[in-house]
């Protein structure tokens, strides 16, 4: 989408250097120049905002692993010296422990926005799917970022968790015992669970960059998708990246950071569980095991069915069935601003997954209302969180499955603009352009 090249070098130093390595003209091409949509709102704003937040985990995570020890006599330790001697080490660990919630909360945004606005449809496959890769990526580095205090709750979180590959064993008697004991390293959750956790963990951020590089390079290909959905037809639809969106995100990122530092220096605790705060102890289980607040959705999927091999099943397809979007999708528009069943069900589908949030951090055995009352030797018919679970779990798997390919060959479209010039500045732009 980016043409020819319109860099100039301006002097022998430059001109010398762009013959051997043309970094400066690459820079100049895919940001300062490149020509973007002249209507993309602060909704787009979330992939700098991204990039931030990864640079940021980056840098805190290795000082953080400068100072932790990975052996189950230690770790607790280790992260109690980091926030009491070491010096502003307190500031880099809330910085990192609430990074990893603002990652999630911009990466969730910007996963809604691509929904929104069909962000997925041909031909950005390529950049959604790695888009799902990077956020699968997310979580495993997030879940074994979540097991390194080795508090309680990172304790029986990451024992819980790996327990729920034994359920294989049903399929293919022995298989799951042995994907467990090759994750834990151990036949229960110890010093080698913890080491390897803290391998990976410190690894999977770097392949995150990595496919943070080829999802910008997908994205340059055929260029920003945008709100109207509606593909570049000429230069009067766009505008240079820079200065005109360098400005915006850098707008948006000031207001992203004063809600990163609210959480770091007001509240820091907020986002966590008190329980990790306790060492981990394998002879006491806490009451209720939950996960951090951005996996609770895919945890009260897991707890829908009472099968556990149902429940794994589930999980993993709830993740899986991001990368068949594009090809659920049947409808020829992209955006939703133009597809009025669809957009309804959209913000469903919003609510669904909130609700799936708020249930996955419920006690399974909640009773939300009674249904009937008990009578004789007939126990009370009760409307719990597990039903719930269930019902916000099949929605979830309907709107992929069933509402997008039948929305898309059933609804009719409002009528699209001819351009996007045309839906920024009104007809008067097609008249200019003709001219």
């Amino acid at each position: 989408m980016s043409g020819p090249s319109t860099y100039e070098p301006k002097n022998a130093f430059t001109r010398w250097l762009d013959s051997r390595l043309p970094i400066l003209r690459f820079a100049n091409d895919t940001m300062t120049t490149f020509p973007t949509p002249k209507n993309l709102n602060y909704w787009y704003t979330f992939g700098a905002i991204l990039t931030f937040c990864l640079a940021v985990q980056i840098v805190t995570g290795i000082v953080l692993a400068m100072h932790y020890a990975s052996a189950a006599s230690e770790a607790f330790a280790s992260v109690e010296y980091v926030m009491r001697d070491v010096n502003s080490g307190w500031l880099i660990r809330y910085v990192h422990m609430n990074g990893a919630s603002m990652f999630f909360l911009a990466v969730y945004v910007h996963m809604f926005r691509g929904l929104y606005y069909g962000s997925y449809k041909a031909p950005r496959e390529v950049l959604w799917i790695l888009g799902v890769v990077i956020y699968f990526l997310m979580m495993a580095t997030a879940f074994l970022g979540y097991t390194l205090p080795w508090g309680q709750m990172s304790f029986w979180a990451a024992t819980v968790i790996t327990n729920f590959f034994a359920a294989f064993d049903s399929v293919i008697p022995g298989f799951g015992t042995a994907i467990l004991e090759w994750l834990r390293g151990d036949f229960a959750v110890d010093d080698a669970t913890l080491r390897r956790f803290f391998s990976l963990h410190y690894l999977l951020p770097f392949a995150i960059a990595a496919v943070v590089g080829l999802h910008i390079w997908a994205l340059h290909v055929p260029g920003n998708n945008n709100p109207t959905g509606i593909e570049v037809k000429g230069p009067q639809d766009t505008v240079p990246f820079h200065p005109y969106y360098t400005v915006k995100d850098a707008f948006a990122l000031g207001l992203f950071t004063i809600l990163f530092a609210w959480f770091v220096f007001f509240d820091p605790n907020v986002l966590g569980h008190p329980d990790n705060y306790i060492e981990a102890n394998p002879l006491q289980t806490p009451p209720h095991i939950v996960p951090e607040w951005y996996f609770l959705p895919f945890y009260a999927i897991l707890r829908a069915v009472e099968s556990k091999l149902g429940g794994v099943l589930l999980m993993f397809g709830a993740i899986f069935v991001l990368f068949l979007v594009p090809w659920l999708d049947t409808s020829g528009v992209r955006s939703a601003r133009y597809r009025p069943v669809f957009k309804q069900l959209f913000w469903i589908f919003l609510i669904v997954c909130i609700g799936l949030g708020w249930v996955g951090g419920q006690p399974a055995d909640r009773v939300l209302f009674t249904i009937a009352e008990a009578a004789g030797d007939s126990p009370a018919r009760v409307f719990g969180v597990a039903d719930l679970g269930l019902i916000l779990t099949i929605l979830y798997f309907a709107f992929f499955l069933v509402a997008m390919p039948l929305v898309g060959m059933m609804e009719t479209p409002r009528p699209l603009p001819a351009s996007i010039a045309q839906s920024v500045l009104g007809k008067g732009a097609q008249t200019k352009a003709a001219a």
